[in-house]
């Protein structure tokens, strides 16, 4: 496994990247790129919504194409970024426009490689990648995967992309469900458990305002702490956790409940549903 950071701008310089249905990911890449150095100019969106596309060419400086074709047909790479239900249409729709020459970087959560090759001319060069929401505020984490022609040199382009809103891991197209249940959805898990600590915060008299602001700050350190040691989260759990005392007392409640049980079962669900997707 190899990994990206957000300075590994350098392989998609120059590369004109159009970005195909630029809703919400699409423009926070989009921004992140222009942010880190990318030429403004050399970045196109598409939307079905007129307006959408002319707020980002407004607000970034970058291209705003009428129709996917016409981006498909001046980009060097395109960025799918609708729906899944809607990404077999606009691939046909484009298809004569992307040939072997041009990079199709994925961000339809489910979708296989190829799925979306079998909407392309043969010898179509595909990337997939899984992102989440954090990279609206430069902390994202994607996994990209190489479908059967990407090269090496593909997936530089595509962890550049992504490396400018976070980090991002190449990993075998096999582990792509399973990352994305991790970091696609993840940031729903940990915004569930801020919910539920922040509601039990309350319950005991905390104003909504400083419950919300503990348990953020909490929830950050605690993340930080993990990655600035690299400590195993059990031993940082066990260092929190006197015998006998308070956070004893709740962590025995959580295994009474089989919390740990239920977040697998979360897992496995969501899982089993991008597999239905793909």
């Amino acid at each position: 496994m190899t990994e990206a950071h957000p300075a590994r701008s350098a392989p998609a310089a120059g590369l004109r990247l159009g970005f195909l249905g630029a809703g919400t990911m699409g423009g926070i890449i989009a921004a992140g790129l222009v942010a880190a150095g990318h030429e403004p100019g050399l970045i196109g969106v598409t939307s079905a919504t007129p307006r959408t596309r002319e707020e980002l060419a407004a607000r970034l400086g970058v291209r705003a194409f009428d129709s996917n074709a016409e981006a498909a047909a001046w980009a060097d790479a395109v960025v799918l970024g609708v729906k899944p239900r809607a990404a077999a249409e606009l691939l046909e729709g484009v298809r004569e426009q992307i040939g072997d020459g041009t990079l199709v970087i994925s961000l339809c959560a489910g979708l296989s490689t190829a799925a979306l090759e079998a909407h392309l001319v043969p010898g179509a060069r595909v990337v997939r990648v899984m992102p989440n929401t954090p990279s609206a505020v430069g902390e994202g984490m994607a996994g990209i995967s190489a479908g059967a022609e990407a090269t090496g040199d593909d997936l530089d382009v595509a962890a550049a992309l992504m490396g400018a809103v976070g980090r991002a891991v190449v990993i075998p197209e096999s582990q792509q469900n399973a990352l994305a249940a991790i970091s696609g959805s993840g940031p729903a898990w940990v915004f569930h458990g801020i919910e539920s600590l922040v509601e039990a915060a309350v319950a005991q008299g905390l104003p909504r305002a400083l419950a919300t602001e503990l348990v953020v700050q909490t929830v950050k350190g605690s993340a930080l702490v993990l990655e600035r040691t690299g400590q195993h989260p059990s031993l940082a759990r066990e260092a929190v956790t006197s015998p006998g005392g308070t956070t004893a007392a709740g962590l025995r409640v959580l295994d009474r409940r089989a919390v740990r049980a239920a977040v697998a079962d979360a897992v496995d669900a969501c899982v089993r549903r991008a597999g239905e997707l793909g």
